[in-house]
């Protein structure tokens, strides 16, 4: 028999409850939400929202029990972590020390969630997300009040890298309130930006040029680190969300980079009457469960339980069965002694016939004590080794930290100083130079950005390598060489 999931997705404006069994849409509903009982994935008003829930699964005669949930995503960080081939005690800890580092706030204000990868001898390479505690627990606490047994949750943007079969490709998923773009290669998701929509706006319509900026400048950021396949027009852009519903509007979108631009299909067999598009969230969450290997799917490869660990079902540890059961067989032992003593006057033999019973039970005891100081000794010689191997990883992250720090802050500031009307088309940087390759209609603005970089806190020292003038096609090409002097 086919296995059933059931998910649920909470959205600003609507509740979306859909029941998958096998490949196929089993059920769907959706319930919608009164203005401001949930804003930007937060659930304000959390007794509303709960008692909406129980409504829906109600209503729709939905089992509450293994539900899968999504959490919105905003405000929440992705990374690519690529660490040394640790020992497995160490990664843990190796993984929190990274985290400290590429994480911008403070990690007591988010949960962090992780899995390790797939990579080549000698490497670690690690899926990391950290998301809001507050948005996490709120979400946690409402399910609970309405009764849903949560077992597991993910983040949206990460279901909806679940849903594509292409390795390679661009995700824009935009609604009225909130745009996610998000670039798959290799089928990880590289880059995830997810930012919150100017609310003047009266229709997606409107939002256009500016999801169309933000998409370019996803893509000059990409293409700044990932030099040796960047992104191209051969890259495919899949839509959903509300912008899936305006196809008049693609091609302005992707404007002159001429991407192909299609809807993000269901990779689901659905009945007539749904609308994938609206559940495409929720699809994503269910295809957690299933087994997408077994399709031939080339579908996202980060797939783990976001459930912050507080909230998960805790395992019983073998010692806390073992230690009452020990009490427990103590208690009886000693009362079968008292009882053997009290009857000893008439029953010699048989005190004498338990009480070797018992000594030979003792004497076993005493072995495997004696077996286990054995194995802790063998155990405390294996420490320090570890130890060793740990500070050695400690003194190269920490020197590898440094380089990174002052990469990523260079590139930040040439990528965020660069104004709208210089495109960049290359940045290097190699050793303490990075060269940057750029367009612009006229020289003056090629100045201007020079000196932003001359008196940016980064204080480079910028050399105009050389500027170019197109003879047929107006604007010039120019060459900046950077040092990096603080």
């Amino acid at each position: 028999m086919a296995k059933k999931v059931t998910t649920l997705f909470i959205r600003d404006d609507t509740i979306n409850l859909l029941v998958v069994e096998g490949k196929r849409v089993k059920q769907w509903a959706s319930l919608p939400l009164e203005p401001e009982l949930v804003n930007q994935g937060l659930i304000v008003d959390e007794d509303q929202v709960a008692g909406k829930i129980k409504e829906l699964f109600k209503l729709e005669k939905v089992s509450t029990s293994n539900v899968i949930t999504g959490l919105s995503g905003l405000n929440s960080l992705y990374r690519l972590l690529s660490l040394p081939d640790l020992p497995e005690a160490v990664i843990a800890e190796a993984i929190l020390r990274e985290a400290r580092r590429v994480i911008p706030v403070p990690l007591d204000e988010v949960y962090l969630a992780y899995q390790i990868l797939p990579a080549p001898k000698g490497e670690r390479r690690v899926f990391l997300t950290a998301f809001p505690r507050n948005v996490a627990d709120t979400l946690i606490r409402t399910l609970q009040q309405a009764g849903i047994e949560l077992y597991i949750m993910d983040l949206a943007p990460l279901a909806l890298c679940r849903t594509l079969d292409e390795p390679r490709s661009i995700i824009i998923n935009a609604r009225l309130d909130y745009l996610d773009i998000i670039v798959m290669a290799d089928r990880l998701p590289q880059l995830i930006r997810r930012l919150a929509m100017p609310t003047e706006a009266e229709s997606l319509a409107e939002q256009i040029p500016t999801i169309s900026e933000e998409l370019d400048r996803t893509v000059t950021f990409y293409n700044s680190s990932h030099q040796e396949e960047p992104i191209d027009s051969t890259m495919p852009v899949f839509v959903c969300g509300d912008l899936a519903e305006i196809p008049d509007s693609w091609q302005s979108l992707v404007g002159r980079l001429n991407y192909s631009v299609s809807p993000l299909p269901s990779p689901l067999e659905f009945l007539e009457g749904f609308n994938p598009n609206e559940f495409m969230v929720n699809i994503g969450l269910a295809l957690k469960e299933l087994s997408l290997e077994k399709w031939g799917a080339n579908s996202s490869l980060v797939n783990f339980n976001a459930l912050p660990e507080v909230y998960q079902a805790k395992p019983m540890r073998v010692s806390n069965i073992a230690v009452p059961i020990g009490i427990t067989v103590g208690i009886i032992l000693l009362a079968c002694l008292g009882f053997l003593i009290y009857n000893s006057m008439g029953n010699n033999n048989l005190l004498r016939s338990e009480l070797t019973d018992i000594q030979n039970g003792i004497n076993q005891t005493r072995g495997e004590i004696a077996t286990l100081q054995e194995q802790i000794g063998q155990i405390e010689a294996g420490i320090e080794p570890v130890e060793t191997i740990t500070n050695i990883l400690n003194t190269t992250l920490t020197s590898l930290e440094e380089g990174r720090e002052v990469v990523d802050e260079n590139l930040s500031a040439i990528v965020n100083l660069s104004p709208g009307n210089i495109d960049l088309t290359n940045i290097n940087h190699e050793g303490d130079t990075v060269t940057v390759n750029g367009i612009s209609p006229k020289e003056s603005f090629i100045f201007n950005y020079a000196r932003d970089l001359r008196s940016c806190e980064r204080h480079f020292t910028v050399i105009i390598s050389s500027i170019t003038a197109h003879n047929e096609e107006g604007g010039f090409d120019f060459v900046f060489l950077l040092k990096h002097g603080g």
